[in-house]
């Protein structure tokens, strides 16, 4: 038993090890905000934005999301897991579109190539044309193939979400 308990030990402590901050979720908001990071806004996820989140992320939604939003730019920060464990990535919307996507926060063991710029550039511009859908083709990355999906989804709900709190 002792045996198992420190391997547990071991096991869970090399998870925290492979977490790579490249970019702390706080860091991020300043450098967006320069003047003052603005109060987090919050959005009950209920009927229209519920059944959004559902079909661009094919699961359900938290209750509630955060984001932060000044003049016509939203932030979000968000996490998807990629094949076993979430990447924290922060997005800017201005202007319906993406201006900015950083890998924040890297925890897979594979895949970690999307976090440079010339993977995350590809988002620059991009618009949703349906609601689970960019309007550019997001070119993947050999080894990367579900760190890459759970970003283009994470891409389609930063998106979809601005396109909701815009409207209020």
């Amino acid at each position: 038993m002792l045996k198992f308990l420190f391997s547990l030990l071991v096991l869970l402590s090399l998870e925290v090890i492979a977490a790579d901050v490249y970019l702390a979720p706080e860091k991020f908001l300043q450098n967006h905000f320069p003047t003052g990071v603005p109060k987090a806004s919050k959005v009950w996820m209920k009927g229209e934005l519920s059944e959004g989140f559902k079909k661009i992320m094919s699961r359900r939604g938290p209750r509630l999301m955060k984001y932060w939003k000044n003049d016509k730019k939203t932030v979000w920060i968000l996490g998807e897991i990629g094949k076993t464990q979430p990447i924290t990535t922060g997005y800017v919307v201005e202007d319906s579109k993406i201006t900015q996507v950083r890998i924040l926060i890297y925890r897979e063991t594979h895949g970690y190539e999307v976090r440079h710029p010339s993977y995350t550039s590809q988002f620059e511009g991009a618009t949703l044309i349906e609601m689970a859908k960019l309007d550019r083709q997001i070119n993947g990355i050999a080894g990367a193939t579900l760190s890459h999906r759970a970003l283009i989804r994470m891409a389609q709900l930063a998106l979809f979400m601005d396109s909701q709190v815009g409207r209020k």
